[in-house]
């Protein structure tokens, strides 16, 4: 099931909404954009308790190459990640119980979010005044049981590449 594609704002490039109709479509989603993820990417996952927040970003990393599946992080805020083609990281960070920048540092946000590896973020709400300006933020609002819309908003130079490139993909 390919996802329906349309482009705001074509000139810049900075938004792009995605529909998708059940599960599979979502990680396929995600699976495309996370074939396109690099080092110092950081993705923001914003959306209501099962909007899809943790199946789109199971897609991301298997699209990214996770040798592992990915599973909610509620529990303990962050999942590493690692894969087979080089030695970067996926952190997949659940900021839902994070309550203050002292909670945020408690767990190394700011180092993760400074590095080179790659970030996804659910719950970024919680740590906003934290995060860098160059990012991607998915918004995913639930249109009916199983039907989300994705919309996806770039902020710099190479989040804006990224969502052009995933428009490329997904058409």
């Amino acid at each position: 099931m390919t996802p329906n594609v349309r482009a705001f704002s074509e000139a810049l490039m900075s938004s792009v909404e995605v529909v998708t109709h059940g599960v599979d479509a979502t990680t396929q989603l995600g699976q495309h954009l996370g074939a396109l993820l690099r080092g110092g990417d950081v993705l923001c996952l914003s959306g209501d308790l099962g909007a899809g927040k943790t199946a789109l970003a199971r897609g991301l990393a298997l699209g990214w190459g996770a040798l592992e599946p990915v599973s909610s992080p509620t529990f303990v805020f962050v999942h590493e990640h690692r894969r087979r083609a080089d030695a970067q990281r996926l952190y997949h960070v659940d900021c839902y119980r994070l309550q203050s920048e002292a909670d945020a540092a408690t767990i190394g946000l700011e180092d993760m979010l400074t590095g080179e590896d790659v970030v996804l973020l659910e719950w970024p709400e919680q740590v906003e005044s934290l995060l860098p300006a160059d990012r991607l933020w998915i918004s995913i609002e639930t249109l009916d049981d199983n039907t989300r819309r994705f919309t996806a908003e770039a902020v710099g130079k190479r989040h804006l590449a990224l969502l052009t490139d995933l428009q490329t993909q997904v058409k």
